[in-house]
């Protein structure tokens, strides 16, 4: 008995490929380094950073947050990157959900869509982790321009989402 799916042609690409690992990322709070949880005291702010065990943070992507309603100047974040750029992987101002959403868009961009030239692709639909659908529609911007059709679903049920004329 002949494998339709097998003999189909198509190229199934996962987004689940393309999650960045949780472990090679890491957040830095500015919350715990306020006076009473709420002033940036420039003095004890500054005496804090150089003080501070910055090995945590080992090549690791940081999501630099405040989690408090807290007026933080300029200078603190610019501060604070002159401690971890040499540590870290990368240093991202932004919550741990805005960096997870960055590496995954760099990821997906950074493809190699040679690989996909003139071939009928499918983006698998579902998975084992949640793929949201900014991802999706990245993913269709990358392939489009290179890809002779672009499906989404499993390769025995899909849904057509492009084919090129």
């Amino acid at each position: 008995m002949m494998n339709k799916v097998a003999a189909s042609g198509l190229l199934t690409l996962d987004l689940e490929r393309f999650v960045p690992p949780a472990e090679q990322s890491a957040v830095f709070d500015l919350k715990e380094h306020l006076f009473m949880g709420l002033i940036l005291k420039e003095k004890d702010f500054r005496e804090g950073m150089k003080n501070f065990n910055w090995q945590p943070y080992a090549d690791k992507h940081v999501a630099v947050t405040c989690t408090v309603d807290a007026v933080i100047p300029v200078w603190a974040y610019m501060l604070l990157t002159s401690y971890l750029q040499p540590i870290a992987r990368e240093v991202y101002l932004g919550t741990p959900a805005e960096l997870h959403k960055h590496l995954l868009l760099r990821n997906i961009t950074a493809i190699d869509i040679e690989v996909f030239r003139d071939q009928r692709v499918v983006v698998k639909g579902c998975g084992e982790i949640p793929i949201e659908p900014y991802a999706y529609a990245a993913i269709t911007q990358v392939l489009l321009p290179v890809t002779r059709s672009i499906m989404y679903g499993e390769p025995c049920s899909t849904v057509p989402v492009y084919k090129k004329r």
